[in-house]
């Protein structure tokens, strides 16, 4: 089981993407489900937005 983390821009609201470390991607409004992101693919997009 990994912890979910929300941006804090997304305060209180239920419409957000939550990150659980080496784990991936999800949606908050469907939890069961995430898309598994590397942490080589994660560091590239961090880079890319930044």
């Amino acid at each position: 089981m990994t912890t979910w983390r929300k941006s804090s821009y997304s305060a209180s609201s239920d419409n957000c993407v939550e990150v659980g470390r080496g784990v991936g991607i999800r949606d908050s409004k469907a939890p069961s489900t995430h898309i598994p992101v590397s942490p080589a693919a994660w560091s590239a997009f961090l880079k890319s937005v930044v």
